[in-house]
């Protein structure tokens, strides 16, 4: 066992620490986009509807997904320009990534599907289902919108971009190290031989399972998603129907701000039934 022990650790550190100055620099250009441009961001989400939401949804990090409950739950926006920001966001996956040495390419792609998804998706929603999702809330729009990016993660009270970068990254290097060692610690424990049964490896159904473990509201999710897909545990069709699945806090503030259970609980189904079929095909074709 101890073995096994020393193993993950010698793996964990290896693979965190190489990550760190990438993760820093990562978060310090993602803090100055979220300064700088902000509010026109938030802006392009109300006027430009399911497209802007797909790409504003592709800026790492929970900061759109947040803002766009609370615009939602205002009906600022429609319920197909919440989708498409849920699905398009991949909270934490981008710079981990990045920090990783990923490969170009495969970001470039990873970034591109989901945005064609979630306005897919976003489409789909506001015409096809619109009856599916309720068009009225008698409920005041939420006071929180004025501050539109990460209002709960407490991020954002300084004014600089160093203090909160510094924070996001010591914050994610803590949970991407602990996500690490207990991935290392699994994968060392059952063998990697064992693992793709697991994982349910080139499975119809493991997308399915990346897309429940997606639906965890927290940036727990694109963590291990990512780290399971950089190992290649999973398929590139199962990292999307996780990372579409997943909006990080965002979901959190649908169900704080929007007080229609019933109709969040139709949103996030909406989304996994989506994400999981498109999840599924990709993995097919690939």
């Amino acid at each position: 066992m101890w073995e096994v022990i020393e193993h993950a650790l010698e793996h964990t550190f290896k693979d965190s620490f190489k990550m760190l100055p990438f993760l820093f620099a990562a978060y310090i250009i993602i803090e100055f986009i979220e300064h700088k441009s902000s509010d026109k961001l938030v802006s392009g989400l109300r006027q430009f509807g399911v497209v802007g939401g797909a790409v504003l949804g592709g800026v790492p990090q929970c900061g759109f997904s947040v803002a766009a409950s609370n615009l939602y739950a205002g009906r600022i926006i429609t319920a197909g320009t919440l989708i498409a920001v849920f699905i398009s966001t991949s909270d934490e996956a981008i710079p981990i990534l990045l920090s990783s040495n990923g490969n170009l390419d495969v970001i470039l792609l990873l970034i591109t599907v989901k945005a064609v998804l979630s306005v897919i998706a976003g489409a789909m929603a506001d015409s096809i289902f619109k009856n599916f999702f309720n068009k009225s809330n008698n409920e005041e729009i939420a006071s929180s919108i004025h501050h539109h990016v990460c209002i709960d993660c407490g991020c954002h009270d300084d004014p600089g971009i160093l203090k909160p970068a510094l924070k996001h990254t010591i914050n994610i290097f803590i949970f991407l190290f602990i996500t690490n060692l207990l991935i290392n610690f699994f994968i060392e424990y059952i063998g990697e031989d064992n693992l793709s049964e697991v994982l349910l490896h080139d499975s119809i159904l493991q997308p399915a399972l990346a897309g429940i473990i997606g639906l965890i509201p927290n940036c727990a999710a694109s963590i291990i998603l990512t780290q399971l897909f950089i190992g290649g545990s999973i398929s590139f069709g199962s990292a999307i129907a996780g990372l579409s699945t997943g909006a990080g806090v965002g979901l959190l503030i649908l169900f704080k701000v929007n007080r229609n259970i019933y109709e969040n609980l139709k949103i996030i189904l909406y989304i996994y039934v989506f994400s999981v079929l498109a999840g599924s095909l990709i993995q097919m074709i690939m």
